[in-house]
Formats: structure tokens, sequence, C-alpha cells
């Protein structure tokens, strides 16, 4: 059967007339310049440097930072709203520009001195850099205080040594956001935040996942061995680290549910124009009650979740706490993409199974925004403990 070319199904609610024109220019980008290349993005394991580079060309790896850092100084939601539009057509070009802006250029931004600034941002936002953000462990995930990393001061700054797992960029980052005890007994309250250069000697890229979905994004153990990093990478001050990194994940959040977003919207639009073309029963599949129920339920929840999202970003622009909306929006988006996801396949049938069709690669990617950044149950908690918080006070 011949490749159904796709019309997007999108809203343009909330967004300003710089937000459309933004989106639009992604989406363009997008389809011309990644989509053709998803496929072998996926099969390869690998996303092109030209690809890379054309993505920094456009603002795309900076987005939230000043422009005297180099980069685009847009919105919160400018960038969930062109997130979206790279999800659409490959999940892992998107979360590759989703660490780089939400998890790396984001904390250096706010926590970083102008020195640290001066030395990594301006590289990371021009995309002359790529950042990885080194939180997991082997034995700690979700727990980030069970951490076994450590940092000892020296004279010369801080020696780190651990092990870091499932790192998002892991292959292709010249900087790494590191997190690491400096004092264990305090628990949460000990761990520090160091930048970190893959250049440093003992700074090791030891093992490629092979993965699921996201093929084309690269997940790697990192292992630090006796690396001396100078006092100066300190980011923040002593201790001060997982504030910065639960900070961090509230934006870096609703980036992935706008990924979430952007692989729903692709499924139901191949769902969509694939039940239109297919005939069954002297029908065509979208004259089909059952399948007009599917599409329906997809539509509604993708919208559902993009007004989550933007209503999260709407007030991270403003400078408002977004605990509790970036977690509703990570929470829903992701269960929403899987389901639909499910339904995607179903619609489309055996085809739906067989690399013939993005709808498999798409299912396949789905899944790990459930887990990466926080997992659905940890959304459960943080969004109950918020609740509570707020009738408490």
């Amino acid at each position: 059967m011949a490749s159904l070319s796709r019309k997007s199904i999108w809203s343009d609610v909330f967004l300003s007339p710089e937000d459309v024109e933004l989106a639009l220019a992604a989406r363009n980008f997008a389809q011309k310049e990644i989509e053709p290349l998803a496929a072998e993005i996926d099969r390869k394991h690998e996303i092109p440097a030209d690809l890379i580079k054309k993505m920094a060309d456009l603002g795309f790896l900076g987005m939230n930072v000043e422009q005297k850092w180099g980069g685009a100084e847009m919105s919160a939601l400018s960038y969930v709203t062109a997130l979206e539009e790279i999800s659409v057509a490959c999940a892992s070009s998107a979360v590759l520009m989703s660490v780089n802006n939400s998890l790396v250029c984001a904390p250096l931004s706010r926590f970083g001195s102008q020195v640290q600034k001066e030395k990594y941002l301006s590289k990371l936002a021009r995309g002359e850099w790529i950042g990885c953000y080194c939180l997991s462990e082997p034995a700690s995930g979700s727990d980030a205080a069970a951490m076994k990393t450590r940092a000892v001061k020296n004279s010369k700054g801080w020696v780190l040594n651990g092990v870091k797992n499932f790192i998002t960029n892991g292959r292709e980052a010249n900087l790494a956001i590191m997190y690491a005890m400096t004092n264990p007994d305090a628990k949460h309250k000990g761990i520090s935040c160091f930048l970190v250069e893959k250049e440093m000697p003992g700074y090791v890229v030891a093992k490629l996942e092979e993965k699921l979905g996201i093929r084309g994004s690269s997940t790697a153990q990192i292992v630090l061995e006796n690396v001396q990093v100078p006092e100066e990478n300190l980011m923040g001050v002593e201790g001060e680290g997982f504030k910065i990194a639960m900070n961090t994940l509230d934006g870096g959040r609703i980036g992935i549910a706008a990924q979430a977003v952007g692989i729903a919207r692709a499924c139901l639009e191949e769902a969509a124009a694939y039940a239109l073309e297919r005939e069954a029963f002297g029908k065509t599949l979208s004259q089909l009650q059952s399948i007009q129920n599917y599409v329906a339920d997809m539509s509604a929840k993708i919208d559902a979740a993009r007004l989550l999202i933007r209503a999260a970003a709407y007030k991270k622009d403003k400078g408002e706490n977004i605990t509790r909306e970036a977690a509703e929006a990570k929470l829903f988006a992701p269960e929403s993409c899987m389901e639909i996801a499910v339904k995607g396949v179903q619609i489309l049938g055996g085809y739906g199974y067989t690399s013939d069709y993005p709808m498999e690669r798409h299912f396949r990617d789905a899944k790990i925004t459930e887990i990466y950044e926080g997992t659905s149950e940890i959304q459960r908690l943080v969004i109950a403990r918020e609740i509570f918080k707020s009738i408490e006070s």
C-alpha cells in the first residue's frame, strides 16, 4: 500500500501569533528534514550530525537560553509547542532536543555562575556541544538519595567516582550535569551538582543500551574513575544538588509530556489517514463506528494532554511553581500516548505490526515516556503530595 500523506491535526489554543509562527516553522522543518530520515535514524541507532546542526542553527537546542548566551530566548510555551512538532516526526530527535534544553541548558541558566555560563552555556545553546543529565544509577533511579556516586574534596577541587545509568545523549555529550554525594550522612541534602567534561581523565562512556524505542537517541552508562573536577565546576553550592535536580525535572517533565503528545499525534494522523483509504466489508474503515470511536478517543486525549502541558508552560513563563502541573502533564500525556499507540496499531491491523509503516516505531517509542524523567508512579506521588501540602497550608 502506498505511503500516506498526513495533514496535521492540531490546536493553537493559548498560543500567540509568534508561537503559531514558530510551530509552523518547526512543523515544516520536521516534515521536510526529519521525517524522511526517521526510519533510518531508528534502524541505525544514530541521529546524523548534520541534522543535529540544522536543529541547532534554527535555535532548537537552546530555545529558552538568553540571546547573550547564544540562545533563542523563547518562552516555555514556544518550546513545548516546537518540541511537539519535532516529536511527531521523530521521537529520537525530539529527546535529544529535550535533554539539551530542559535538563542541561535550563539548570545551567538558572544555577550556573557567570564563569560557568561563559565557558559552557553558549556552546550548548548553539549546539556546538551537546549535554547530558546524570542522576540515575544502577541501584538508584526514583530514589535519588540512594545514589552511590561520591565526590570527595581535595586541594584541586573534587574527585568523583561512581556509575551513572540510562544517560540520554551519553554517547554524544561533551558536558554532563553530574550529581554526586558530597555528604552521604545528609542523604538527599548531601547531594551536590557538578559540571563534568567528557574529556576529563577518568570519564568513560562504558556501555550503550539496546532499547525497545527511541533507538536513534543514545542511552549510555557513564563511569567515573577518579575524575578530577575543578572547584569552579561545582554548580550552585555544596549540598544544593537535590534542589537543582528537582527544579530541573519540573521543566523537563513538561518537555517529555510534549514529546508524548507528538508521538500520540503521529499515531492519530497515521491511523486516521489509513482508515480513510483502507476498505473492509464494502466500506472504508473510517465509516465503521468502532474505528470512529477509537479516533474520537485518541483526539480527545491528545487535546486534553496538550492543554495540561500548555497550562504548565504558561505558569512556568510567569515564574510560578509548576511542580503539580508538570507532574499532571507528565502523568496524563504519556499514559494517553501509550493508549493511543495501542489503538493506532489496532487500526492498522497487521500493517501496524510491521516496520513498513511508522506506526510500529511510534508504538515502541511511546513506552519510554511513561518511564524517564519520573515514572507514572512517581508523578502520582508528587501530585498527591502537592495536593495535601496545599490543603495543610
